[in-house]
């Protein structure tokens, strides 16, 4: 029987798998980048290429997991207002994907600039390691533009939420808070960076609102309702 119930799970699954390879893919990085110092980052490079292999392994992964959630919550959604929906896929998938698809050749173009590859030989080692640590600072400031899309696409789920009647109302507006923690985050890193400290203490508590949607679908799942209990564009404003 393929219930809203059901496909709550289904998303709530994908949600959960989501959330744990994504800590794993955002956390290597930064562990084995050094602030301000090319030549231990490129050290660390060199003797955590496995680790950072992994690390750009679970952000493959992490995006393609991302895919199929938000095509589950589309077909969990679409009822309720498909055009709120599609945006929901639009912002969590079609744009935010491809940028970290993209941003993960910054971490090979790193990998490859501190091994020993005959082509390279025309720069010295402090050339290499100049040149890794920079791939790896423009991987971090992609992560920080996928960000903008991982938060935008909140909202209109918040909004799904909200109107869905199978779902606490609840959980929208704290969807809501973590998508402006993500905004407020990325915003600050990218045009008032001297701020990134002091507004990360509040944002990244922000972004720790997305969590209760996850174990709620996973756990509770949804309301079943009957088609006509279910709101749709024709009777919820857009």
């Amino acid at each position: 029987m393929n219930s809203i119930k059901k496909q709550a799970r289904i998303a709530g699954f994908w949600y959960l798998l989501l959330g744990i390879s994504a800590s794993i893919g955002l956390t290597i990085p930064s562990e084995i980048m050094v602030p301000g110092d090319a030549t231990a980052t490129a050290d660390h490079v060199r003797a955590s290429e496995t680790l950072l292999r992994m690390g750009i392994g679970s952000e493959l992964f992490y995006q393609i997991i991302a895919i199929f959630l938000v095509l589950a919550l589309y077909r969990l959604f679409k009822a309720v207002s498909e055009k709120q929906a599609v945006l929901m896929v639009i912002l969590g998938a079609l744009v935010s994907a491809p940028i970290v698809f993209v941003n993960v050749l910054n971490e090979i173009a790193a990998l490859i600039l501190v091994g020993s590859a005959n082509f390279l030989s025309v720069f010295d080692r402090h050339q290499l390691d100049a040149l890794a640590y920079l791939f790896l600072r423009l991987h971090s400031q992609g992560i920080v533009v996928a960000a903008i899309f991982w938060g935008l696409w909140l909202f209109p789920f918040g909004i799904l939420i909200i109107r869905s009647g199978f779902i606490p109302r609840f959980l929208g507006y704290l969807l809501f808070m973590a998508g402006s923690g993500y905004l407020a985050s990325s915003f600050t890193a990218l045009v008032l960076p001297s701020y990134r400290p002091l507004v990360d203490q509040f944002a990244t508590r922000l972004t720790m609102a997305e969590l209760p949607i996850i174990f709620w679908l996973l756990i509770w799942g949804a309301k079943d309702q009957s088609r006509k209990e279910q709101p749709t564009d024709a009777v919820a404003p857009a």
